[in-house]
């Protein structure tokens, strides 16, 4: 799935959106990656149907299976990419997204 169909499964009017970056245009690389995790305490990341869980406090992974779950065949940041609140969404999943607005 695109960023368009999150969009669009979000609504236009539904969410206020801090900082929009174009993903196509700008690309977040692996070493990238611990600046974003640093402002979070959970990671949910779907690819397809299923969707992982990740307590960066609790029960942290190790990197290489966090970064499995995060970068994509491009070698960078899989898209769409949101935070909300304390944690970052990676991929995208009409159930995971269904979080977002409860």
């Amino acid at each position: 799935m695109s960023c368009k169909k999150a969009q669009e499964f979000l609504g236009p009017d539904e969410f206020t959106v801090n900082e929009r970056v174009d993903g196509k245009k700008v690309k977040f690389s692996p070493g990238e990656v611990p600046a974003i995790l640093a402002r979070v305490k959970k990671v949910v990341a779907a690819r397809g149907k299923s969707i992982t869980r990740f307590d960066l406090v609790r029960n942290p992974p190790d990197e290489t299976t966090l970064l499995s779950h995060l970068i994509g065949p491009s070698g960078n940041l899989r898209a769409p990419t949101a935070i909300v609140g304390q944690t970052l969404y990676v991929g995208f999943n009409p159930e995971m997204y269904k979080e977002l607005s409860s």
